[in-house]
């Protein structure tokens, strides 16, 4: 591949993610925590500044996202270059966090999940989602495989074991809502 080719693949992905900003700032989402300030880190799940910082508990959900991204695009779209994977990639990934930050989505959180307090995520929060899936896929695309497994397994677990909530339960309870999940989940 040339350079002029991944610049511009580069350029798509840098577009990717300003565009994806840009929809939810238009949609009304918060630009920062109405805090009124960013944290690099944020790990009270059981708060309103859930999903507002740049990381918090939810990150490694998207560094998984990347790794199955690049897994599934690596089986359909082996020939095409990585730029333009990851782009796709970028493109599925905003259109998660655009219909993640709807009322339909939202609401469904919030009648059928423990995040009773939750009111969607800042774009500071979702750029840095997309940030975390584009880094996933790239450690997806450079370590063999069986690591990658063993790292989702890792993060999925000890993320489960914390805060009673994963990518695994986070997609069972939207889809098909377990009460015996969502009581264990409470602390019962």
């Amino acid at each position: 591949m040339s350079n002029s080719a991944k610049r511009s693949a580069w350029l798509l992905c840098l577009g990717v993610v300003v565009a994806t900003a840009a929809i939810l700032l238009f949609m009304g989402r918060e630009p920062i925590c109405k805090c009124g300030f960013v944290k690099l880190w944020h790990g009270e799940t059981m708060s309103a500044e859930n999903s507002q910082h740049i990381f918090d508990w939810y990150t490694p959900s998207h560094i998984i996202h990347g790794f199955i991204f690049f897994g599934v695009l690596w089986v359909f779209a082996k020939r095409w270059s990585f730029g333009v994977r990851l782009a796709l990639a970028l493109v599925i990934e905003g259109a998660w966090e655009i219909f993640e930050n709807t009322d339909f989505v939202i609401n469904r959180y919030r009648e059928t999940t423990i995040a009773l307090d939750y009111y969607g995520d800042s774009v500071v929060n979702s750029v840095s989602d997309l940030a975390s899936m584009a880094a996933g896929f790239y450690a997806a695309a450079r370590l063999n495989w069986k690591i990658i497994l063993f790292a989702a397994i890792i993060l999925e677990l000890v993320v489960g074991a914390i805060i009673r909530d994963n990518l695994t339960l986070n997609v069972v309870m939207l889809i098909w809502p377990v009460e015996a999940i969502k009581a264990w989940q409470s602390g019962g």
